[in-house]
Order: structure tokens, then sequence, then C-alpha cells
């Protein structure tokens, strides 16, 4: 029976909520899928507020012992709910991806299946995917820089200091969490 270890990824700390966790919604599809496939999942590796565009590999310590448990043949199958858990640096990621292949560790995902590399074009569609992965994360950043700036020029307070001069003004509003919105 093959062993599989699985990789649980959320990317900010405001993605790390008890009620909307998105760390149990990629366990309980592995497990799902480990289950459909005949596999035993042997241990669970979880990341909260680590992002894998910012954070390369080499300072992530699930993927760290990830590749220790890999030299030491501890597992056979590293599992994902999608490839973009595994980092979203485009050029990394697919070396990390094709570095667990070499050790003899297959690397699936729920929703992607198995990236293999017996062919040229196995080992483009891995490039092309962290290459996607990336840009996206490059969009999500560039709509929240522009959201901000926009929230600015309006007059809501954003965080950080209040800027000389300023006084902070009740709005009215409440966020997402319940807290009251201020403006300048």
């Amino acid at each position: 029976m093959e062993t599989v270890y699985t990789l649980y990824r959320v990317s900010t700390k405001q993605q790390v909520d008890k009620t909307k966790d998105d760390i149990p919604m990629q366990r309980e599809a592995c497990h799902e899928f480990a289950e459909k496939m005949g596999w035993t999942i042997g241990k669970e590796f979880l990341e909260k507020g680590v992002s894998g565009f910012k954070v390369s590999a080499n300072n992530r310590d699930a993927i760290q012992d990830l590749k220790a448990a890999a030299l030491k043949k501890e597992f056979d199958i590293l599992l994902v709910f999608m490839f973009d858990r595994i980092g979203r640096i485009d050029d990394e990621t697919p070396f990390i991806v094709e570095w667990f292949v070499k050790q003899g560790i297959r690397v699936w995902s729920v929703q992607e299946g198995e990236q293999r590399f017996e062919s040229h074009v196995d080992k483009l569609m891995n490039y092309i995917r962290f290459w996607q992965a990336s840009g996206e994360s490059e969009k999500t950043s560039m709509r929240i820089k522009t959201r901000m700036q926009q929230l600015k020029a309006e007059g809501s307070y954003t965080g950080g200091p209040v800027p000389f001069g300023y006084t902070l003004v009740n709005t009215g509003r409440l966020n997402k969490k319940g807290r009251e919105v201020h403006g300048y």
C-alpha cells in the first residue's frame, strides 16, 4: 500500500479563520481522493498564512520537512488539493515538483491529477502551470493595491499611522469582521 503525505496551505493570515478556514476544505478533498485511490495518508503538513508567491520554498518549513522525508523514503505520494498549494513562484516551484519526482515521489493534485515528467511536453506543462499561478498572484496583488489606493483617495482609513493633521472619524459602516470602518 502506498503512503501519502499531504500539504495544505493558505496564503494569508486573513484566510486562517475558524469558520472560513480553507484548510479543512483542502483536507476533506484530499482524504476523499486518497480513499477513492486506495491510498493511506501517513502525515499531513499545514502552512497557515504562508504565501506561495512571496516566500521561497527554501524558507518554508513544510516544504523542507517534506524534502527531508522524501530523502528518507518515508512516503510514496505527495498529494495537494491543487498544485499551487506547493507554490506559485514560476522560476522555482516547477523545479520543486520535479525534484520530488526525481526522488521517486509521485506528485498528485486532487483537481489536476498526477504531474509527470515523461516527455518534454510534461515539463513544459509543469512550467506553464506555475507560470500561470504566478501571474494570478501578480494580478491579485495589483487589484489589492489599486483598491487600497482608491480607499485612501476616498478618505477611508486603511491602517497604519494617521497622517499628520488628520483625525479618525467613524463612518457608521462595519467591515467584514464586524468592526467599525473609519475615515479621515
